[in-house]
Formats: structure tokens, C-alpha cells, sequence
């Protein structure tokens, strides 16, 4: 039906037995009701694998399936080549969707329709204790990129859009080659891959996804998720999607992420200025380059400029002074953190 479109729900499920009723109760609870669940186990060691049978056999709307290679994208892939929807959501095995989240999401894409990608605000929660505060503060940055819909302005910040809180049609998806690459982490790679096809993200300030935080989430302790600033794929994405060889480029902060972004661009070009306002760094080389004053940077014609600080107050501060230098527009500045 065009007005109640199927949405195919691709989740990877992986020893989370402990959630998994929690969540698969939060599905089948939506107020939307045209979806169907793929649900692939990849080689489970708990009850996953028993809660996932019992539940496509009391709804046949959860398709369980065992994934034939392990590992996450591998996974997803497979589930994929299931789907039979033309809508597609990714849902994560222990977490909750409120009960209106399909509902919003589809409602919301069918203004819009094709060449557009929908994005809901997220919640975290624990089952004891309290949300880590790094979760948090990224929660409160994603949902103000999301109330904003300034996703690809901020998209060097961090991952932009988190797996399971958006919608696309299945012919944006094939477009940008669904969950094809493995490259992790996946989800930030898809947001570039969106990015790069110049598909529109409109961002709804609903939160749409529950999110738990729990110490063995892979985020925590998978090798490719372990140094989170993900510059390797940061700077692969802005030599081919943002960079202007024709315009000078500039490394704004002297610390750990501004040195260690120095490098990965050296490794590409050589030809770029840094600079600082850390009286003790200024004048001095760093890997064979002079670090200079912030203020050289109202000397040059068209600088695009990479800003690897960290603090939230230094972000601000050097957004207003850029503002007030009227030296570049918005898309020409990243923060990379």
C-alpha cells in the first residue's frame, strides 16, 4: 500500500539473550504495523538463537535466519538480502524503539519520498546505575545535529547518524551500496557514502531510538572501534569529497588530535599551514612544519580549515572568531575531534 509501505528491520543479534525479549516486544509493539523484523543470529553462544525461533513462530511478520559468515557487516548483509521491503531501518539487537518510532519515521518520509534519508533523536539508558557521561554528551551534540538537520556540516565531528535511528527507500540504499563495504565502523562509513551521493538528511526532534549503554557494547571493546576519532576515514572522505587542492589548508590546534591529524595529511600533501594560539608551540616544528599564529590565517585566500581541538568552549570560541574574521563560510571549516 502507498500509504503503509513495508519497512524492512535488519538486525544482527550476537549473544545478547539478556535484552533480546526487550527488544523484540518493543518491535511487535510498534503502532505501525506493515514491517517485517530480519532477524540474523551470527553465531550466538547464549539463548539467542531459542528466543529468536520462539518469537518468529508467535509472529511471522520476525524472520530468523543464522548468518552463514560471522562478524557484523557480513551479517547485515546477509539479513539484507532478505529484506522485501521498500523502506529500510536497521534496529541493534539490546536496545528499544518507543512504540511510535516506525510510525514517525515512515510518516515522515512519505513527505519527502525518494533522495531523502529521515533522522530521529536517540536516548540512552542502563538497566542500574547511570548513563556513562561520554555517552551523554554525545547523545545531547546528536540530537541538537538532528533538531538542526546540520548532519553533513558536522559530519567530521563524529558519526552523524547512528545506526538505528533512520529510514531510506531501498533504492537510495542500492545507491549507496546498502552493507557492502567492510569498513567499520559501518555506520560512520554509511553516513560519509550518504554524503557523497548528495542524498537530503531531514533530521525530526523526536527521540526515536533507546539506547543502551552497557561496558560490552562493541564500541567498547572491539579493536576497530578503539581509537573513536576514526581519523583514517575522517581524511580518506575529505580528500575525495571536500578538499581543494587549488585553496590553502590549515591545521587549527597543536595538541594530540591536531598532531595526529598532521600526519595522516603529510601522508597526502605536504604544502599546509598550522597554527595555534599555545604561545609555547608557536615558532616551533613539528614534523617539519612551523607552527604559526592563528592570526595567519586572515592572510590567506580561501583557507579551507581542519579544527582539531576538543573542548566544547575552544570550539565555540574559534566558530565566533572565524565569524567575526569573515575570512570563511560554514562548509569551508571542520571540526575534526
Amino acid at each position: 500500500m502507498v500509504t503503509q509501505p513495508l519497512v524492512s528491520i535488519i538486525m544482527a543479534v550476537k549473544d545478547t539473550a539478556s535484552y533480546l525479549t526487550d527488544c523484540l516486544d518493543s518491535i511487535i509493539d510498534q503502532t505501525y504495523q506493515n514491517w517485517e523484523l530480519i532477524a540474523v543470529n551470527d553465531h550466538s553462544s547464549d539463548q539467542t538463537p531459542t528466543i529468536l525461533k520462539e518469537y518468529s513462530e508467535k509472529d511471522s511478520r520476525i524472520k530468523y535466519y543464522d548468518s552463514d559468515t560471522p562478524k557484523l557487516i557480513p551479517t547485515l548483509q546477509y539479513a539484507y538480502k532478505k529484506a522485501n521491503g521498500c523502506l529500510i531501518n536497521r534496529m541493534d539487537s539490546d536496545d528499544k524503539m518507543p512504540d511510535y518510532k516506525i510510525e514517525v519515521l515512515v510518516k515522515e518520509w512519505l513527505k519527502y519520498g525518494k533522495g531523502h534519508v529521515i533522522v530521529g533523536g536517540t536516548k540512552h539508558f542502563v538497566d542500574e546505575g547511570q548513563v556513562g557521561q561520554g555517552f551523554i554528551n554525545y547523545e545531547n551534540w546528536l540530537n541538537e545535529v538532528t533538531k538542526t538537520s546540520t548532519h553533513y556540516q558536522q559530519i567530521y565531528t563524529e558519526c552523524v547518524i547512528p545506526s538505528h535511528c533512520w529510514l531510506i527507500h531501498k533504492t537510495d540504499f542500492d545507491q549507496i551500496d546498502a552493507f557492502n563495504p567492510l569498513i567499520y565502523p559501518e555506520d560512520y562509513d554509511l553516513c560519509f557514502r550518504m554524503y557523497k551521493a548528495k542524498l537530503n538528511v531531514i533530521g525530526i526532534d523526536v527521540i526515536l531510538h533507546h539506547w543502551r549503554d552497557r561496558s560490552d557494547r562493541i564500541s567498547r571493546t572491539w579493536e576497530e572501534y578503539k581509537d573513536n576519532r576514526y581519523f583514517n576515514l575522517k581524511m580518506h572522505n575529505f580528500f575525495e569529497l571536500d578538499r581543494n587542492l587549488k585553496r590553502p589548508l590549515v591545521i587549527w590546534g597543536a595538541g594530540k588530535n591536531g598532531k595526529d591529524l598532521a600526519k595522516l595529511i603529510l601522508e597526502k600533501e605536504s604544502d599546509f599551514f598550522w597554527v595555534s594560539d599555545n604561545k609555547n608551540k608557536i615558532n616551533k616544528d613539528i614534523y617539519g612544519i612551523r607552527i604559526q599564529h592563528q592570526n595567519t590565517i586572515t592572510e590567506l585566500d580561501k583557507p579551507q580549515i581542519l579544527i582539531a581541538v576538543s573542548s566544547p568552549d575552544n570550539k565555540i570560541d574559534i566558530a565566533n572568531l572565524l565569524k567575526d574574521w569573515n575570512k570563511t563560510p560554514v562548509e569551508d571549516y571542520w571540526f575534526f575531534i
